[in-house]
């Protein structure tokens, strides 16, 4: 492995890095996806197809290794592309949701200092989600990663409580992704332009973290959090935009009946990442609003492809050492219980 990046300014040990957003895909669960008829396919996945990207998502080895390796990324979180197996039908979904665990929990055995994953869901049927979270936590899974909605049911929909109350009590933080709008809101709202541009306006450019910021919020203002209280969710991108409407978020508090405001709630039940968007404006806003501990690196690979400099340019950005190191992995370590044995790798 290449020497680790953002060595101490006492020239002490170099810092781990946990990266907790890395994509693959499961090429079984994409051609499913992709075979469905237009009105329920997710035509984002043309997404992984672009440059080298399919390649890349694709292996679970040496050349993802060896990207690692020159970010100077020791350990990746690993979670399957979206949409995951949200537009599938519940049979489909339970099938190949197993897979692809099956897949990514040998990927772990494989590389056990290099590696942990994240479950998917077969949402479409929520008991068998509950039973795959179960599965799978069993076997090593440090979290689930979901979306906002699966066919016309919003994640936040009470079908889902029994999941929400099983992530709670098995300490499995719940990854919020970002999922491309529906077919009526793109027809309504993104439309009018060239196909890909459409595609970008719904997806990367916007549309994607509107979806994944309203899917948390609903689930605030839902209850979902007043029910279960020690439930952790996890947001991307520096949280979907949410961070920055705290402010007019909070005057639903009250109309909720909340028993705290949503900004207490973002504070002490979801956990922030940077998805490779090493932004320090970012990153100071972040830190406003919310606290040192509740931040996590990421890349969004292979989406996003941050070298090892710009990795180490951007941490130098953090007011203090132990800011810096909960963000590179300590809050990771404590959210997922990824144990210390990552340090000698």
């Amino acid at each position: 492995m290449s020497e680790r990046i953002g060595a101490r300014a006492d020239g002490g040990t170099p810092m781990t890095l946990i990266a907790i957003e890395e994509h693959w895909n499961h090429p079984a669960l994409t051609d499913a996806v992709n075979a469905l008829p237009d009105d329920r396919r997710d035509p984002s996945t043309a997404l992984d197809e672009l440059g080298d990207n399919g390649a890349l998502l694709r292996d679970l080895g040496d050349a993802r290794l060896a990207a690692m390796d020159e970010q100077g990324i020791d350990v990746q979180v690993l979670s399957l592309a979206p949409p995951g197996a949200q537009p599938l039908d519940a049979a489909d979904a339970i099938l190949l949701s197993r897979q692809a665990n099956d897949i990514a929990i040998a990927a772990v055995a494989d590389h056990p200092d290099r590696f942990r994953a994240f479950a998917t869901l077969p949402m479409a049927d929520p008991a068998a989600a509950v039973a795959e979270l179960e599965r799978t936590a069993g076997l090593g899974c440090v979290g689930a990663m979901v979306y906002g909605r699966t066919g016309e049911v919003p994640l936040d929909d009470r079908r889902y409580d029994d999941l929400f109350a099983v992530a709670a009590s098995l300490g499995q933080p719940v990854f919020i992704h970002p999922q491309i709008p529906s077919k009526r809101l793109r027809q309504a709202a993104y439309e009018g332009f060239d196909p890909m541009v459409e595609l970008g306006l719904a997806t990367f450019g916007w549309g994607w973290h509107l979806e994944a910021a309203r899917a948390a919020l609903r689930l605030i203002v839902g209850g979902t959090f007043d029910r279960h209280p020690d439930l952790q969710v996890v947001l991307g991108h520096w949280g979907e935009l949410l961070l920055f409407w705290l402010d007019r978020a909070d005057s639903l508090s009250r109309v909720a009946g909340l028993e705290r405001t949503v900004s207490d709630t973002v504070r002490s039940n979801l956990h922030i990442t940077s998805s490779g968007m090493l932004n320090p404006t970012l990153l100071r806003h972040a830190l406003d609003v919310t606290t040192p501990d509740r931040l996590l690196f990421s890349t969004d690979h292979p989406f996003q492809r941050p070298s090892a400099a710009e990795i180490d340019t951007f941490l130098q950005e953090f007011p203090s050492e132990a800011a810096r190191d909960a963000f590179t992995s300590g809050n990771a370590r404590r959210l997922f219980g990824i144990g210390d044995q990552t340090d000698a790798a």
